[in-house]
């Protein structure tokens, strides 16, 4: 089963993301052969993180808890809040696996929380810049509450018109890099 999860950084915790660096790419380099998709965002300087992308495939919910909630930066307070949901991977590749290569152009995490019907269910036309793309689900996978779609894009507003316009409750898009040490 596929699971995002973004941690979202306390606001001054930097000094201790930083400290624990190490600690966090350890964590994650236990799930190397899990992972779907992995980076920080950005605040709209490009260098000021605001959180952390991870998508992962994991046996269950209880092992996507695990994941989440066991993250050394978590564990220490750094990230205020944690989103985790089941996601489908409708391109079925990783993030590594990009025809785009991890440089070149700006990459954004877009984030489509949504409430009624379901939308964006087929991968977008544009799919050539697409990093990563799928719905966000609930836990037993049957109910739809939103979209997210890591995407290269000249700026934010193209990123966002990866989404289709007035379906969803809100939508965030956050400056987004490639992570790890791949």
């Amino acid at each position: 089963m596929e699971f995002f999860c973004y941690h979202r950084d306390r606001p001054g915790s930097l000094p201790l993301r930083e400290e624990l660096t190490e600690a966090h790419w350890s964590y994650m380099d236990g799930y190397e052969a899990e992972l779907i998709a992995r980076g920080p965002t950005f605040a709209a300087d490009g260098e000021t993180p605001t959180g952390s992308v991870h998508i992962v495939d994991l046996p269950d919910a209880a092992a996507a808890r695990a994941f989440a909630f066991d993250e050394p930066c978590y564990q220490a307070g750094a990230f205020r809040d944690v989103l985790l949901r089941r996601w489908r991977n409708l391109l079925g590749r990783t993030m590594w696996d990009f025809p785009g290569g991890r440089t070149g152009g700006d990459r954004y995490l877009v984030l489509g929380l949504g409430t009624g019907e379901a939308a964006d269910l087929a991968v977008p036309s544009q799919k050539d810049d697409l990093i990563a793309y799928g719905p966000l689900l609930s836990d037993d996978g049957t109910a739809w509450l939103g979209t997210a779609a890591l995407v290269r894009a000249p700026d934010p507003a193209r990123a966002r018109a990866v989404l289709t316009a007035d379906r969803y409750a809100a939508v965030e898009v956050h400056e987004w890099e490639f992570g790890g040490r791949r």
